[in-house]
């Protein structure tokens, strides 16, 4: 008999008419929340789904007699995930890991998947430290390289091609590499690939003697980790980068130092490559290669029960069923970026990874030590002044966990990109004091208030952004064009600061950084759509308002914000976003601005 679900009373979508045999199944009271976020296999009745799982399971060659109950079981589970309490046949250990993740959501993760989440997390590491070595070893390789000369014109245009030229072969050829990669050799595969070409190309560059065999190992394709892990790990090996470099500054040999600090980042680039195939592939690529008896074997490694690896299975088969119908009948996906209005208000995108950089945080990030010495700092001073601003990076950064779903994410830029204008306007001017002991205090309070306020904000949304904006059938393409982008404009500033700062200064260069964030600001006020909480019909509706009325949302805001927050006046109308976007012949819940009331 298939599994049920005891009722409550009221039925829920799907349940069957009062002629059905007392045998079917019954399901709760409550109408589920799956059926209003958009649940593929919402309003289907626990028998139905029961049904839907044990067919699944003779699709796939599936016959053990435990791994089928875990199916029907799973499906019922995947169809009515808060119920878990009343679906008949669950042991108890199933339904107490069942309701760990709704209440307990940090003890109910296994270890396996706390494995994969720490070799991801090392991940990062290959990324972020070789970012940020550089800081710190360009200061004695450009010696090496003759390259020193600050008033050349030549030197600043090889000094920027030295840092920006991994950011160039990644915008040309590594973001379109990862999707055919992926297919090819799987999450595992590539990531083992991309770290082993990472860590030869490392030791390559600290091998080298001239800046001509610097740019070619350097100029080498990194894979998109962040997809497959948190901001907040990027920047916590950002700060072992400028750790990397104060440790090695020690050692006496000026042409090994920098050496060392190259060299160092293969280490983790080895370690990443030493574990990749002790974790678990992706359960998704099997199942897009057909393999699902293996895409379950590897999905039961990362949950507690076969049940929860049954439930997670059958629920993303469903959803990869979905997808395949919209892409399916997608046409010209190019084409379809920009004649469809919801597409190209999401195509906007690109536009907020320009602002990531824009807003200076890789400048501090590549260049701080450069900076700092050229302003009169020893060179410990602005070694040591860049590792604590990788280490408030990274500490800003844990908010976001919590704050990016509570805010929002365009509240969230709303909020920090003018507190960004001020501490970069704030650490220009401080190039001006006369003592080099207030200079020194000032330009690093400046930075320090920049890396608080820059990492839960303008650093971790884009990338929360990019993966939620586009529909289903134009996903990969947008995603190709929004890191192309980020790894493009990443180029353009590694490659053009050294020029910038030799012709307007130190001064001059960071206020027109605090410029571009003032720009930010008003392009997310006036184009930026909030996305929190939102299921892809709802983003649907969003992105479907046409660019003029969302401005005009815009200016009303910024009305209501100086009312409010100028004047005062507690009583201002907030503008009428309900009204802006509705969603299945109903208004949204999201109001990005707080109640005249709050």
């Amino acid at each position: 008999m298939a599994p049920s679900v005891r009722s409550g009373g009221r039925e829920a979508p799907g349940h069957p008419s009062s002629h059905t045999p007392r045998s079917s199944v019954r399901m709760s009271c409550r109408c589920r929340p799956a059926a209003r976020v958009g649940n593929p296999l919402a309003g289907f009745d626990a028998e139905k789904l029961s049904n839907m799982g044990y067919t699944y399971c003779t699709s796939h060659g599936i016959t053990d007699e435990e791994d089928v109950r875990a199916f029907r079981l799973g499906a019922v589970l995947a169809g009515y995930p808060e119920d878990y309490q009343t679906i008949e046949g669950l042991t108890d250990i199933e339904r107490e890991s069942a309701g760990k993740e709704i209440t307990q959501k940090w003890k109910s993760i296994p270890t396996k998947l706390w494995f994969v989440v720490f070799v991801c997390s090392l991940c990062a590491a290959v990324q972020g430290m070789d970012e940020t070595t550089v800081n710190g070893a360009q200061v004695f390789y450009k010696e090496a390289f003759g390259i020193a000369n600050k008033d050349k014109l030549r030197d600043a245009l090889i000094l920027g091609l030295t840092n920006g030229a991994p950011y160039l072969c990644c915008a040309l050829l590594g973001c379109w590499l990862t999707a055919p990669l992926n297919n090819w050799f799987g999450r595992r595969g590539t990531i083992f690939l991309s770290c082993l070409i990472s860590a030869a190309a490392c030791m390559g560059q600290a091998l080298t003697n001239d800046w001509r065999d610097h740019v070619c190992c350097s100029s080498r394709p990194r894979s998109r980790y962040r997809s497959q892990v948190s901001y907040d790990a990027h920047v916590r090996r950002r700060m072992v980068g400028f750790a990397v470099d104060l440790a090695f500054y020690q050692v006496a040999d000026e042409n090994l130092k920098w050496r060392l600090m190259l060299g160092s980042t293969t280490v983790p680039a080895l370690i990443v490559c030493a574990l990749a195939f002790l974790c678990p592939e992706s359960p998704r690529h099997y199942m897009r290669k057909g393999k699902h008896m293996k895409a379950y074997q590897s999905m039961c490694k990362m949950r507690m029960t076969k049940v929860q690896a049954a439930r997670d299975l059958f629920y993303a088969n469903a959803l990869l069923e979905v997808e395949a119908r919209k892409v399916g009948n997608s046409g010209n996906k190019l084409a379809k970026l920009f004649k469809v209005r919801r597409n190209r208000n999401a195509m906007m995108l690109p536009s907020r990874h320009v602002m990531q950089h824009s807003a200076g945080v890789n400048i501090i990030a590549y260049y701080s030590a450069e900076i700092f010495i050229h302003e009169g700092f020893s060179v410990p001073t602005s070694l040591a002044v860049s590792l604590g601003w990788g280490t408030l990076n990274w500490l800003g950064a844990i908010p976001a966990i919590f704050t990016i779903d509570k805010f929002g994410r365009r509240r969230l830029l709303l909020i920090t990109f003018p507190m960004m204008f001020a501490c970069l306007l704030w650490t220009s001017f401080s190039f001006y004091f006369p003592s080099r002991e207030v200079k020194i205090a000032c330009v690093t309070i400046g930075t320090y208030l920049f890396a608080i306020v820059y990492s839960p904000g303008a650093g971790p949304v884009p990338f929360t952004y990019s993966a939620e904006v586009y529909p289903l059938d134009v996903r990969s393409l947008g995603m190709s064009i929004a890191t192309a982008t980020t790894w493009f404009f990443n180029f353009v500033l590694a490659f053009t600061f050294p020029m910038l700062r030799k012709a307007f200064t130190s001064t001059g260069a960071f206020s027109w950084y605090a410029a571009w964030n003032l720009v930010g600001f008003f392009l997310t006020l006036f184009f930026v759509r909030e996305t929190k909480e939102k299921t892809l019909e709802e983003l649907d509706g969003v992105f479907d308002v046409p660019v003029k009325e969302f401005f005009k949302f815009g200016v009303a805001e910024l009305s209501y914000f100086g009312r409010r927050c100028l004047l005062m006046n507690v009583d201002a109308p907030t503008p009428p976003y309900r009204q802006l976007v509705v969603s299945d012949g109903q208004p949204m819940d999201e109001v990005p601005v707080p109640s005249s009331k709050a």
